[in-house]
């Protein structure tokens, strides 16, 4: 058997193990696509859902709709509570990727068919931006091609056995994938119980320094190293601390902020009931802040 031969046969073999457990979420290519991860029970990306109830589609076509059990929007996960009609969970593989790992990713997008392309692991320890901008970190890189609505796919080994979520496209031909560990497990467990994740936010739209700097130079200010708010949500947590557009944060807790991921850092480290003191340039002055949080951390917003 020459070597496309090979490609082929495993590709097909690859199918038919992993294509069962592949589905598409909602409906069209604005959706995207998920993974039977037990009876019942489907993976999918937050990003892909539009509201609690979704349409699920299986690889031979049936559709029915599936109710959102947990969701951690922060880290672009959800699980849906599906009647799975018998399709096979995945295995999962027992081998850590490494570069070079041959891959294989499924998608069923929008459930408009199965799909399986084929690349190789090209970086691992990748990060990226979630939903609202937080930083997910610890992905696999991989080169299978994947077209839009895709994501939510399973990305296999040569033996149909689970290695990672795909979850984002890099464009020229890199994907990154959420790797099928220990902490996906942990995750998919406490998201099936409806345990979704809170995290604390401000409720602001946030440029980053280097966009402050240009714009309190282009009106005469002094440059600053800073996050500056443009936009506030109404009845936010800094909406109701007095914050204002305009407003350059330069720190949090005494700790100088220069990037969202800063931010992001402070928030977590607050204590239950603690509020977060930010200084923050108002024009040429200075004012100190005091934002506190409702009882679920004011979760559900970019920063």
């Amino acid at each position: 058997m020459n070597t496309l031969e090979q490609l082929a046969s495993t590709t097909a073999r690859v199918a038919d193990r992993a294509g069962p457990a592949t589905v598409g979420i909602g409906s069209g290519w604005g959706q995207g696509s998920g993974v039977v991860m037990r009876a019942g029970l489907v993976l999918t990306n937050a990003h892909n859902l539009r509201n609690e109830a979704t349409v699920v589609t299986f690889s031979d076509g049936r559709a029915t709709e599936g109710s959102v059990r947990g969701v951690d929007i922060d880290g672009d996960l959800a699980v849906l509570d599906v009647d799975t009609a018998g399709a096979t969970p995945l295995e999962w593989s027992s081998t850590p990727v490494s570069l070079g790992t041959p891959v294989l990713a499924l998608a069923n997008p929008g459930g408009r068919g199965l799909r399986v392309t084929l690349g190789q692991v090209s970086a691992v320890g990748q990060a990226f931006r979630g939903p609202r901008g937080r930083r997910v970190t610890g992905t696999i890189e991989h080169t299978a091609p994947l077209v839009k609505g895709s994501s939510g796919g399973p990305v296999v080994d040569v033996h149909g056995r689970l290695l990672g979520v795909n979850v984002n496209r890099l464009g020229e031909g890199f994907y990154l994938a959420i790797p099928a560990d220990d902490d996906l497990r942990s995750r998919i467990d406490a998201l099936s119980v409806g345990s979704s994740p809170t995290r604390r936010r401000l409720g602001v739209a946030l440029a980053p320094s280097r966009v402050a700097r240009r714009l309190r130079a282009a009106v005469g200010l002094a440059e600053r190293d800073g996050l500056l708010v443009q936009g506030l949500e109404e009845g936010g947590p800094a909406e109701r601390s007095g914050m204002r557009i305009g407003d350059l944060v330069v720190a949090a807790s005494d700790r100088p902020m220069t990037s969202v991921d800063d931010l992001h850092r402070a928030l977590d480290a607050l204590g239950d009931g603690e509020a977060l003191a930010l200084s923050v340039v108002r024009g040429n002055d200075e004012v100190t802040v005091a934002v506190s949080f409702g009882a679920s951390g004011d979760e559900a917003s970019p920063a």
